[in-house]
């Protein structure tokens, strides 16, 4: 090796000619070689200290300079020179052929450092050496020792040394809010080391490396979970970061999908950003093109769309892919719980923005698209629990979303009907005629404005008349029963005979009617109503309540409506029916007895009316059933074969239906509660039950207290029998 030597002056010095400093120290080596052994930092530096003194290797200048008052400051000052540098001569020039090299893992046990030769750095290159030795990190001659300093400036340095190879990555990741938080000195800021680790540093592409596409999420949690200085740093809660291990990227990892986003492949890896820059990959604008990395056909959707225009466009309130999918959590929409899943994207996606006052009214959007979703079969099936119910997405699509004026949307006119058709085989144009968002009472829609109030303000005269009615009865009645009880009035005598009130198939026939109407009720009021307190827990039980809930009220409308059919030919066929009838139908002594009963009730007329078989009370309830039978009948038959009567009477027309099916059903409701209920329970001359519904009799007393008239009948009757039987 040939080994050429510099003077101070820049000279070049023959192999065989040394200056006399240099030769004074030969000489003295020769001398006292004991001395020699012991070689002192001092001694080196009588030479090395000359910051000109260099030498040529392999054509390259390599400087020989070594800094004492660095080196005394270093972390191996107390070493020496001998410490490191061995096997060398001391009074030869060069010291040796071919220098020893320093092999600093002889002092530096340990896997920290024993694993760098494994590291991506410790590996060979050319030449045999690693792709950064010790000394490229740590430098040679001014070691610091960073281990014992404060966390933010052992970062720094580490950053400060690996700019040296990684000058580009280093820009990006000093401009990067990691880097700009290192140099602002914050606790807790990351440098290199920190996800990168020191010496076992591995590639990314090493399934081992802490930096590797499956650990990434793992590094990251270890400041943004771990590190209390960090949390209370970052916006974001702990439990928000750590959602992204159970989110459908995170499970994808875990399962070795090396294609699925972690960490970086959203936020970036040394350029990392906050949301608010607007240069981050993760800002509401850059959103989209970062999801795009992996979906890009559903953002080419997405740019096209309504939601993508307006974000184009500035409107910052106008959702993107997080908005919907959510950020760190998101979930694959056959989840149950994700966002996007099918019972919940309504709610969960499309509410908040389309159900927001401030929202609808700075953007002039319709505010009562969600509340009228809700309020249509649609939305109620769906809170009721149903898995294949049309949502928002079934009609206006997913990342597509158009308004209804652009051709290609699926609510555009042109293609209503095929959108309509996915669920409902054969539709045709009759069902795009009429609102697709209805609300009854609105006002927009004035045919169903004028069905909807018109029911409410019957609901309100009849039930309110029914409730003042049987208010007045009950306090005439208690007052009586109190005066009974007191002695204050007597009781009249009356016999111990039965009489008969029902036959058995007429018993058969109400209960019948009594079992299909409560089944109606509850079943029906659970869809209306699917988060009342009484459905709520039913609901619960299992995903199929609600198919189950349709298949009961339709065997009770079912059973109903043959009641109905069996007691018309009861009526007309059976000789107690045709009685029957002709007892019930109306009459006008019935108004003449309503009006003197609100006269008695009120203390005007002193007198009771007597009844016969059945009062006006009997006669008005019945005749109202034989209606709200008829209605609910026909108007649940057109809502049970939806795409037959759909097509037939247009959309509109099939609300009407709706719209009355759901009034009568209250009216009726409450007509039984108010008026039947009252007269066959709550009544205090029949509490706490009449059984008459269960023996088919009623006592004397009873008859004596109702039906006065129709007991005299009998009693007339019996008379005329007995001499007859006196004679036989």
């Amino acid at each position: 090796m040939l080994i050429d030597l510099h003077n101070s002056t820049g000279s070049l010095i023959p192999e065989k000619s040394v200056p006399k400093h240099v030769m004074i120290l030969i000489l003295t080596g020769f001398l006292s070689a004991p001395v020699a052994l012991a070689q002192s930092d001092e001694d080196c530096l009588m030479c090395h200290s000359d910051a000109s003194l260099s030498m040529t290797k392999k054509g390259r200048t390599v400087s020989l300079f070594v800094d004492g008052t660095r080196f005394g400051s270093s972390a191996h000052s107390a070493l020496g020179c001998v410490g490191c540098h061995e096997g060398f001569k001391p009074a030869e020039l060069p010291h040796r052929a071919k220098i020893t090299q320093v092999k600093c893992l002889d002092c530096h046990e340990g896997d920290q450092f024993s694993n760098f030769a494994k590291s991506v750095h410790g590996r060979s290159v050319q030449g045999n050496r690693p792709a950064a030795s010790c000394a490229d990190c740590h430098t040679v001659h001014s070691i610091r020792k960073v281990t014992d300093q404060e966390p933010v400036h052992r970062a720094a340095f580490a950053e400060s040394i690996c700019a040296k190879c990684h000058g580009g990555i280093n820009v990006r990741f000093l401009q990067s809010d990691h880097g700009v938080a290192l140099t602002r000195g914050v606790k807790g800021a990351p440098s290199c080391i920190d996800c990168h680790g020191e010496h076992a540093v591995q590639s990314t592409r090493d399934s081992s490396s802490t930096t590797a596409h499956n650990h990434q999420a793992r590094m990251c949690l270890s400041c943004h979970l771990d590190k209390p200085e960090v949390r209370e740093r970052v916006g974001p809660s702990a439990g928000f970061v750590s959602s992204y291990e159970k989110s459908v990227h995170g499970q994808a990892v875990k399962a070795g999908n090396d294609s699925a986003a972690t960490c970086t492949d959203c936020h970036g890896s040394h350029n990392m950003k906050k949301g608010s820059n607007p240069t981050s990959s993760v800002a509401k604008k850059n959103i989209a093109g970062t999801c795009a990395k992996c979906h890009s056909e559903t953002r080419a959707q997405y740019v096209g769309s309504i939601h993508g225009q307006a974000l184009a466009k500035g409107v910052t309130a106008s959702p993107t892919c997080t908005d919907c999918h959510g950020e760190h959590n998101i979930l694959s929409p056959q989840d149950v719980h994700s966002p996007v899943a099918a019972a919940n994207v309504s709610l969960q996606v499309c509410s908040p923005c389309h159900g927001s006052v401030k929202l609808t009214q700075k953007y002039g959007l319709a505010g009562d698209r969600f509340q009228s979703f809700e309020d249509s079969f649609h939305g109620l099936a769906q809170r009721a629990g149903s898995v294949e119910v049309a949502n928002c997405a079934s009609c206006h699509g997913v990342h597509d979303i158009k308004p209804s004026t652009d051709p290609s949307s699926r609510i555009s006119p042109e293609n209503l009907i095929r959108t309509c058709g996915t669920c409902h085989p054969g539709a045709n144009t009759n069902f795009t005629r009429g609102s697709v968002h209805v609300i009854a009472t609105s006002g927009h829609d004035g045919v169903l404005y004028f069905v909807s109030n018109g029911y409410i303000v019957l609901i309100v005269v009849l039930i309110g008349g029914m409730f003042a009615h049987n208010l007045l009865d009950f306090v005439k009645k208690s007052r009586r029963q109190l005066q009974y009880r007191r002695g204050e009035l007597p009781r009249k005598h009356t016999g111990h005979r039965l009489y008969l009130r029902m036959t058995l198939g007429e018993r058969l026939q109400h209960g019948s009617l009594l079992v299909s109407f409560i089944t109606l009720v509850l079943t029906g009021f659970a869809l209306r109503y699917p988060d009342a307190w009484w459905v709520a827990p039913i609901r619960s039980v299992s995903p199929w309540m609600f198919e189950l809930r349709g298949i009961l009220h339709r065997i009770a409308a079912v059973a109903m409506v043959a009641a109905s059919l069996y007691h018309l030919w009861y009526l007309f066929f059976v000789p107690r029916g045709k009685e029957l009838l002709r007892d019930l139908l109306p009459r006008r002594q019935d108004l003449f007895d309503a009006v003197n009963v609100l006269k008695y009730n009120l203390g005007i007329s002193p007198d009771k009316p007597k009844f016969g078989r059945f009062s006006y009370i009997e006669k008005s309830e019945y005749w109202a059933l034989v209606w709200g039978t008829f209605v609910m009948g026909l108007t649940g038959l057109i809502l049970w074969f939806d795409n037959i009567f759909l097509g037939l009477l247009t959309k509109l027309w099939w609300d009407v239906a709706r719209t009355v099916h759901y009034y009568e059903a209250w009216l009726a409701t409450l007509a039984i509660i108010v008026w039947h209920f009252y007269f066959v329970i709550f009544n205090p001359d029949t509490y706490p039950i009449n059984l008459a519904f269960w023996k088919g009799t009623l006592t004397e007393e009873e008859m004596e207290e109702e039906h006065p008239l129709e007991l005299e009948t009998y009693k007339r009757r019996q008379h005329a029998e007995e001499p007859k039987a006196e004679k036989v």
